[in-house]
């Protein structure tokens, strides 16, 4: 199955779940989209709760089914809780931390920016969007990249800087201070259904 490159509204609204993170999709039309979506919501199985759960952090950091699913067997022989193991791989991801510096307004920028080779890590052009980015790592941009328009527009509505990173202003750099805690990740994900979900 290929990366979702439609619109994210409506799938926030499928989901009931803000994708963008802002809650934005649902203030208008807090309801599925299509001609039936202001009717009555059938109750949901255990498998559609658990299914449901999956897709809503699959599209929010815009993976595809299978880069989703091999991450998750990696969080699985990890030690320690596997649901939160795979919430912090993904929060790890090059493409993840580039926009949650702000040099992107959303993680399909932030995967562009990558693949077009603007960002560097530790210095070195990296433009894999999956890079693991380690602890201490710095990210940054390519000099010849530093004052791209997209960038500069980003920079300038950036949400509030999570506490596992820092940010340098002068030198457009950014560095992955630690890994997050599973009360600094999304609230409104139960990843304990999506390992239920691929546990069966």
């Amino acid at each position: 199955m290929s990366r979702y490159t439609g619109p994210t509204w409506k799938i926030s609204r499928r989901l009931g779940f803000s994708l963008s993170e802002t809650g934005k999709e649902l203030r208008k039309r807090p309801y599925p989209p299509g001609q039936h979506g202001q009717g009555r919501r059938g109750k949901l199985s255990n498998y559609g709760l658990q299914l449901q759960e999956k897709q809503k952090l699959r599209f929010l950091y815009g993976l595809n089914e299978k880069q989703f699913k091999n991450l998750f067997n990696r969080a699985a022989k990890m030690p320690g809780i596997t649901g939160e193991n795979f919430m912090i791989l993904l929060e790890s991801r090059l493409d993840n931390l580039v926009y949650r510096l702000g040099l992107a307004r959303t993680r399909a920028a932030a995967r562009q920016l990558v693949n077009h080779g603007h960002i560097t890590v530790n210095g070195k052009k990296v433009d894999i969007p999956s890079y693991q980015v380690s602890v201490n790592d710095t990210i940054g941009l390519r000099e010849k990249s530093r004052n791209l328009v997209v960038v500069e527009e980003a920079l300038s509505v950036r949400p509030s800087l999570p506490e596992y990173l820092s940010f340098d202003e002068n030198t457009r750099t950014g560095t992955f201070i630690r890994l997050p805690r599973r009360d600094e990740l999304s609230p409104d994900i139960n990843e304990a259904e999506i390992v239920e979900f691929y546990s069966r």
